[in-house]
């Protein structure tokens, strides 16, 4: 993974700037700073996560995080094989920089479903239960904690 974004750049400094140098326009250029800041935001913020921590007495304390997880590691991954993706195919067709909306698009999904679980929190926490709720989860209780029987078909 660590030679996408060189190649990315190479690959579209070469061809769009050198072999279509017609028809560059200062879009390109703008284009071609943004996926760079976007490569090497994420680079960084990668080399940080990675970085291992040492004692004073040159003991490992922790070495590093794994880069094979979840999480923000991921999504910068995926940012830096989008932008590598947008950068190559901007080539061919200047549409292609839509497919970046998917990155802000993608946090907003993320951050709603955070935020719908952060106040649907502390909505049922302080509001008073009504009759029919407080009954129809005492069933729901009751049935749950009733012994479940599995039906065996009889030949």
């Amino acid at each position: 993974m660590a030679d996408i974004s060189p190649r990315g750049v190479v690959i579209y400094f070469v061809v769009r700037m050198l072999i279509f140098h017609s028809s560059v326009t200062w879009k390109h250029w703008v284009g071609l700073l943004v996926t760079s800041a976007a490569y090497a935001v994420s680079y960084i913020q990668l080399a940080q996560m990675a970085k291992p921590a040492y004692g004073d007495d040159g003991e490992l304390l922790d070495g590093g995080y794994d880069m094979s997880t979840g999480g923000v590691c991921s999504y910068l991954h995926d940012v830096i094989y989008i932008t590598s993706f947008v950068q190559v195919m901007s080539i061919l067709s200047g549409k292609f920089w839509y497919t970046y909306l998917v990155i802000p698009a993608f946090a907003a999904y993320k951050l709603s479903g955070i935020a719908k679980g952060f106040l649907s929190s502390h909505d049922s926490e302080g509001a008073p239960e009504d009759e029919k709720t407080r009954k129809n989860r005492e069933k729901m209780e009751k049935k749950a904690s009733r012994p479940k029987f599995v039906k065996s078909r009889s030949k």
